[in-house]
Order: structure tokens, then sequence, then C-alpha cells
């Protein structure tokens, strides 16, 4: 970042979105890039975009190979999505773009911190219930909890304390009735997309129930890579699990969490974590078998949704398999090379893929820092005070691009305040880790 630490933050925006550096493409990254496409079409097709617009979008990330992956499944409207979403338009915009891809984590917790999360939205300084959940439905449970009942609410945290824009918002909203919390939000997110940012982008928001499809379309295939290298050969699953184990156990401890073994399992609402133990995924709190680690049955339990494919094999099918680069929040610049690092310590462990080994090591910016870099007081009730709220947006793109980085990322407090990172810190001073360390080779 500090080469453009004094200019526009637009600067910044256009390298983040700059297609990357040409390589040779071994078949497995190939592959992997067409698998991707392919969830884009599906995803494209159930958000009910036209064909064409579906096409352009597949050309333009095939093309540009970048995918904002810092947001969770949120609000338009709420400032942590709002903010990115702008960064990365004005990195589109640089290069003459009209498409936009996202993909966004639903695997989180409604109320992530006291009524901050996918469950909260703050609307002129008011803490707002989105579901008008009561607290025991939304400490615990995640945004792809269902099946149930779940509405638009918009219940004010305080009785009597209701904002002029909530009117505004509950007219914006969707009315209808909603499984699970992830679908009512995304289905928002299709309608606010042209009521607040136009039609200059097509929009189109990708989340882990797509990637569950994805990782079975790649299972489904006998010779498939990730199902000969991850289910079938023991070696790479395993050693990607004991390479995790040994980060968490030295100087880069707490960047790359072993919080559950390639999938989540969802029972009752709740998401459980699971372990790989011969041959089979356990809940490590009762011991109980809860699935088998071979392609039939976690294809079964990703179409159903009880199998949810984590962090790890997310960025593995849409980032380190294909080639794209990834933007996300202040951690993943560490952590995402860190699992790139895991994963082809385990190829050279299983003596294979020579080639995509190589093609690790050459690529041009894996990843970078694209979520929360805008840190803004604009009150965005002025957006929907606005009766064009596409202009308003414009108006404060163009108003934001001009921004000088230092200015525009202001205390950077997502690092500076953070304890991992003043970790890190600690760790670079007294030189127990460096830039030269193989692990991290891959960034």
């Amino acid at each position: 970042m500090q080469h453009y630490y004094s200019r526009p933050i637009r600067d910044y925006a256009a390298r983040l979105y700059e297609a990357p550096v040409s390589t040779t493409m071994p078949e497995s990254r190939q592959y992997a890039l067409a698998k991707l496409l392919d969830a884009i079409k599906n995803a494209g097709k159930r958000n009910g975009l036209p064909i064409d617009a579906v096409a352009e979008i597949c050309r333009e990330f095939e093309e540009r190979r970048v995918l904002q992956t810092g947001p969770h499944l949120l609000l338009l409207m709420d400032p942590e999505a709002y903010y990115t979403h702008v960064l990365s338009l004005l990195g589109l915009s640089a290069h003459g773009c009209s498409t936009y891809l996202s993909y966004a984590v639903c695997t989180v917790s409604l109320v992530e911190r006291a009524r901050k999360g996918p469950g909260w939205l703050t609307v002129d300084q008011t803490p707002i219930n989105v579901f008008g959940l009561p607290r025991s439905r939304m400490i615990g449970y995640s945004l792809l909890t269902g099946p149930g009942a779940y509405r638009f609410e918009l219940v004010p945290a305080e009785q009597g304390a209701e904002p002029e824009a909530l009117a505004v918002l509950h007219n914006l909203l969707p009315k209808g009735q909603f499984e699970r919390p992830a679908h009512a939000i995304k289905e928002a997110n299709c309608s606010l997309w042209p009521k607040l940012f136009g039609s200059r982008f097509t929009f189109l928001q990708i989340d882990d129930e797509d990637i569950a499809d994805l990782v079975a379309n790649h299972l489904s295939e006998e010779n498939s890579w990730l199902r000969t290298r991850l289910l079938e050969d023991p070696r790479f699953a395993l050693n990607m699990l004991a390479e995790i184990d040994r980060l968490a156990d030295g100087p880069w401890s707490g960047w790359l969490a072993r919080g559950t073994d390639f999938f989540w399992f969802y029972q009752n609402g709740r998401r459980l974590p699971l372990r790989l133990v011969a041959g089979e995924l356990v809940n490590p709190a009762t011991g109980l078998k809860m699935v088998r680690f071979e392609a039939a049955e976690i294809i079964e339990r990703l179409a159903d949704r009880s199998l949810i494919p984590n962090l790890l094999l997310m960025f593995l099918v849409v980032s380190v398999l294909p080639g794209a680069r990834a933007l996300g929040g202040s951690h993943q610049p560490v952590y995402y090379p860190l699992m790139r690092y895991v994963v082809c310590r385990a190829l050279e462990a299983a003596g294979v893929d020579a080639d995509l080994r190589e093609a690790l090591i050459a690529d041009d910016l894996p990843g970078a820092w694209g979520h929360r870099v805008i840190e803004c007081d604009d009150d965005l009730l002025d957006v929907f005070r606005n009766g064009d709220m596409a202009v308003s947006s414009d108006t404060i793109m163009d108003r934001l691009g001009k921004i000088p980085f230092a200015k525009a990322c202001g205390s950077m407090t997502s690092f500076s305040s953070d304890a991992s990172w003043q970790e890190l810190s600690r760790q670079l001073g007294e030189q127990a880790i460096s830039p030269t360390d193989a692990e991290w080779a891959f960034s």
C-alpha cells in the first residue's frame, strides 16, 4: 500500500482491479476457473439477471479475475458494505468495467458483537433489529439458520426511537417471508442495488450457498482435482490440517485457526465444527460421526445445506485454484497467504502438482486489503433522503475517489487497534518472523 499512500484512493482501487499479469495456467487452474465461471452463470440466472448480463459478468471476471471477498452478507446500506462496494466500483470504473462480482460470507452469526452484524443495522445512530428477533434467536445463530419464517421487521432497539428514514427503508425492502435470514438479505440487495447505485454496474453477489454448489460440482466428477486430492488422497487433507496446527503452535499463531475441518455442519439452527478422523467428519464435542469424508455423502449434505464449506475450502475453489485475486479485510492479507502456503506445503509433501505450485509462486498480487479501507463519517441518511439515491452515490464516489489514501483510511483502526496486528508487530520487532520466512513466500 505504501506506493499509494499519498495518492487518491481511486489509484489504489484501480491497482486492486488491474488484471493479473498473464502466466501459464496449468490444467488444474483452467479447470477450476471454468467451474467458477459455471457457478457465476448459475448464480446470475438464479438472481434473474438477463442472459447477456450474465455473459458480460463472466467475460469481465475471466479477463480480470478479481473478487471482492471482504463484506459479510450485509444489507447494502450498512456502512461496512456500502463503502467497500464504493471502493470496488472506483477500481472497476478505472478500467471501464460495467459489472461487479462480490462474494459475501454468510456463515457468520446474526450478531457478531454488541448490536453489530447482519441482524442489526444502525440508522441515524439508532440500532435497528433487522428481523425483529429476540436475543435468544440471534446469539450463536447463523445467517444460514433455517428453515424458519423471517421478515424485515426493522424494530428499533429502544421504544420510541424511530428514525425518520425507517419508513423509507420499510418501503425499499421486500415484504415477503423467507426461509433463512441469508435469503432475505440476498433478495433485498438484488432490489436495493439499482436504487442505491443505479444501472451503471450490473451487480452479482455470491455467497456460501453458491460455494456449496460449486464444491459439489467439483466433487461430482470422478477425475476432478478437488475430488482426487482432497477426498481420495488422505495425505493431502491431513497434511493441510497438520500445517495449520503447526502454524498455530508458532509465531503465526492466531492468524489461521482450525475452526473446522473443511466443512461446517448445520444442525437445529446452529453451526457446528467438525474434525476429520479416520475418513469421517466427527463432532469433536460428542465424538459422534456426522459425515463420511467421501464424495457421494458430502454432495448430498451440501445439497441439503447441512454441510457448508469453510473459508479455507472457499478460497481454494474461488481463488487459489482458479488464480483469482482476493480482496478482503484487515486480517485477510495475512491469513490468506498462509492458506496458500498450507496448500503448497501439502502438495509438496505429496509430491504432486509442481505446475500448480509454480503458478502460485508467480501469482501477481494474489490478495490485498480491500474491505473497510474507507473510514467515512458520512451520514448515509443523506443518501436515503435524496430523491435519486443513485445520483447521491455517484456524488459520494466522485468525492471519495479524489481523497488521498492516507486520509480515506483515517486512523487505520482495523490494524492499529487490533490485538493480532499488535502481536504481529511485536513478533516482527523481535525478528521472530520476517518477510523472508517460508510462510510468507506465497503472499
